[in-house]
């Protein structure tokens, strides 16, 4: 037995309404948690407790336990914001239980104690979120 016209067309109507409201919740939540390079972001409170830690040593000027933290961060990747040649510096957040340096970092730009961005990445450089603070 068919389901009336009536109520066919009310069920199509329904699952419209219902994707074109995900898609314009999600894009303005998008919106509001990406910068202009389209990174998500990270809220500071959200990181490791080891990032957290990283970046107040970042604006305490130190001291830094890895020989690397510091250095120029080249962004060769390109996934960062396009900036002079030394605006980005990288820095190792510590990764419990591993015999390296892991693979999360902070990439911070602008002036070595204050800098004006920071991002975190947890995979060694293939994807970046900015931390929110």
């Amino acid at each position: 037995m068919h389901r009336p016209l009536l109520a066919r067309v009310d069920s199509v109507a329904l699952r419209v309404l219902l994707v074109v409201a995900l898609a314009l919740g999600v894009a303005a939540g998008a919106s509001a948690r990406d910068d202009a390079a389209g990174h998500r972001d990270v809220a500071l409170s959200k990181l490791p407790h080891e990032a957290r830690d990283v970046l107040a040593r970042i604006r305490a000027g130190g001291p830094f336990p890895y020989e690397r933290d510091g250095v120029t961060f080249g962004n060769r990747e390109r996934l960062l914001p396009a900036q002079r040649r030394g605006f980005y510096h990288e820095y190792t957040v510590p990764t419990p239980g591993a015999s390296n340096r892991g693979a999360r970092r902070i990439i911070c730009g602008g002036p070595p104690y204050t800098p004006d961005v920071c991002y975190y990445t947890d995979d060694h450089y293939a994807s970046f979120r900015r931390i929110r603070e």
